[in-house]
């Protein structure tokens, strides 16, 4: 079977389409007369609005439709700049919609500004009009960013800015690591091939190409040590501006969460840390070495028989969905007919998965498909990022912007059905086989992340003072691995994993990693909650995932029941883990499975 690539032409015939040059034109003038409503009400700090109810109900009416329009632009332009670095046309897209949009950003710093200097009136509105209550929460959000806004023309002046500085910045990091390729025995292969290589079962394949890696990385070290050092001092410049006591700050509002929350759970992570070295050891005894090295993290342990070809993998997910309801698998179902996966490796990809929305209920998944268990994983974790987006398929944009720590909680619940499904009833090398999978992923997401936390914020500081030359940054990184992943790994680290994780770039959401813990935590927390009582809960997980843009983790999280500034939930989501790290250890010293 050849794999599929996801259909567009639900959205438009192509980029070069007079249909897509028609609804690009239409969006870029929605968004001048948006600005021209803006002018006409006087929305901006201190505004004098006539009527701050009508005011506010025009604007969140026309900022909710231009959204949904521009959505579908930017992702059609997306689904093509992601499956083909070299793709001319699609880069000169999107570079033209991020120039021409730079607007709509500054708008919506108006609008913060405005509905934050609204003081008592915002209550008033929010008792006459049914429309301004529907938004209450990103209203009241909007609040507290005001409180943390420059002067009108600095933030303009960021906004402009920004596309000559932390955007191309992180432009040039996707187009350098998509198109990166490396020599290796005689070929020269994509990054994500040789990347791919760290699950082989040879171990010297697995070395060689981790060397062949490193040396690839340190070719392009410099430009993007570059990139990293341009997009982190430009938002440390930004966040003194707004008065932002530390980088981590800001994060938390745009996440949704508190800093007891965050805290709880990195003390909960922390204490697992030695549990999770305790799995690095008992995997290498079953690798038959001494201690592990960081390319020995991906090698597969256990045996199964299933070589997981993509059609074994849409029936085995199908059936795993519909225990749990009809709904998610005739979901599923549809997804697979309609071709919304890209699932194949190819030159010029970019590496991973993700999922994106495509029009109000409908998503694009983007996968590098292998045949083994991980790829049936990822498969099912990217289906639950789209059955939420059918959740919320009736909210609008505005209702429906969900924080990265609650955007995790369908994929979690999803990837853990499947892959729970996979251990009941296995026995012998396949159970160790799925634990070692499971485990895996789980360290990745618990240690390895938690890493990337260290690591980012000492970056941040240290950048405080100056550019960081690549081999600070690679020594940062290795501190930071060194804090988490202990003595559960040899000297054989990963230096440059800064350069590899493009979560690193982003101008506008730094910490692209805590959220990841969060979800898995939280995702196991509450398919805890399902097994306990699975009626009660499918009444109201869809209403849970419909609400993600309605109110911050804890109000939602209390709807079962879960307090998530308590320490003792995050241990109990983590004792889960610590059962089959228990389980694990037992087989790799020869216990009978």
């Amino acid at each position: 079977m050849t794999l599929p690539r996801w259909n567009t032409s639900s959205l438009f015939p192509s980029l070069s389409s007079t249909e897509f040059q028609l609804a690009f034109d239409a969006v870029i003038e929605e968004i001048s007369a948006l600005a021209r409503t803006f002018d006409e009400l006087d929305v901006r700090a201190g505004g004098q609005v006539q009527d701050p109810r009508a005011a506010l109900e025009t604007v969140l009416t026309d900022l909710n439709g231009l959204s949904q329009r521009l959505q579908g632009v930017s992702a059609f332009i997306q689904a093509f700049v992601t499956t083909d670095a070299k793709n001319a046309l699609a880069q000169a897209r999107q570079s033209e919609l991020a120039t021409k949009t730079v607007m709509l950003g500054q708008l919506n710093t108006r609008f913060q500004a405005w509905v934050g200097s609204l003081g008592a009136g915002l209550e008033s509105v929010l008792a006459e009009s049914e429309l301004a209550r529907a938004h209450e929460f990103p209203l009241r959000k909007a609040v507290t960013y005001a409180q943390h806004q420059m002067s009108g023309g600095e933030e303009e002046l960021a906004s402009l800015l920004n596309l000559s500085g932390a955007t191309a910045w992180a432009k040039l990091h996707g187009n350098i690591t998509s198109q990166l390729t490396v020599p290796f025995r005689g070929e020269e292969l994509p990054m994500s091939a040789i990347r791919n290589l760290a699950s082989s079962e040879d171990r010297a394949v697995r070395r060689e190409a981790y060397n062949a890696e490193l040396a690839a990385w340190e070719r392009v070290e410099i430009p993007l040590a570059a990139a990293l050092n341009g997009i982190k001092g430009q938002v440390n410049v930004i966040n003194r501006r707004r008065n932002w006591p530390d980088s981590v700050e800001p994060t938390l509002l745009q996440n949704s969460i508190d800093r007891q929350t965050l805290s709880a759970m990195q003390a909960a992570v922390v204490a697992s840390l030695p549990d999770f070295r305790r799995y690095f050891r008992a995997k290498a005894r079953l690798l038959g070495n001494t201690e592990l090295a960081f390319y020995d993290l991906f090698a597969p342990v256990g045996q199964t028989s299933k070589s997981w070809s993509y059609e074994e993998a849409q029936e085995f997910i199908e059936s795993q969905f519909r225990s749990y309801s009809d709904k998610l698998a005739d979901f599923a179902v549809r997804a697979f007919r309609e071709d919304w996966m890209d699932v194949p490796p190819a030159g010029g990809k970019r590496d991973g998965a993700f999922c994106m929305g495509w029009r109000p209920g409908e998503s694009r998944i983007l996968l590098n498909y292998r045949p083994d268990l991980d790829s049936v994983s990822t498969l099912a974790h990217e289906l639950g990022h789209a059955y939420h987006n059918l959740c919320l398929k009736e909210r609008t944009p505005l209702q429906k912007s969900t924080p990265m720590t609650l955007a995790e909680t369908a994929s979690i619940f999803c990837e853990t059905i499947a892959v729970n499904a996979a251990l009941q009833g296995a026995r012998g090398a396949e159970k160790l086989y799925i634990l070692e999978t499971q485990l895996q992923g789980h360290a990745q997401v618990v240690v390895d992340i938690h890493s990337r936390f260290l690591f980012e914020r000492s970056v941040f500081e240290a950048r405080e003072g100056r550019d960081l030359a690549p081999q600070e940054l690679s020594e940062l990184m290795l501190q930071a691995q060194r804090a988490t992943y202990g003595d559960g790994l040899s000297g054989e680290l990963h230096p440059y994993m800064w350069a590899v994780k493009g979560h690193y770039y982003s101008g506008g959401l730094s910490y692209y990693n805590y959220p990841y813990t969060f979800g898995l935590l939280f995702g196991l927390g509450l398919y805890a909650q399902y097994q306990q009582r699975p009626d009660q809960f499918r009444e109201g997980y869809d209403e849970l995932l419909s609400a993600t843009g309605l109110a911050d983790a804890a109000t939602l999280a209390a709807r079962f029941g879960i307090d998530t500034r308590s320490k003792a939930f995050w241990t109990g989501s983590l004792n889960v883990i610590r059962a089959n790290i228990d389980e694990y250890e037992r087989i790799a010293l020869g216990a009978p499975v």
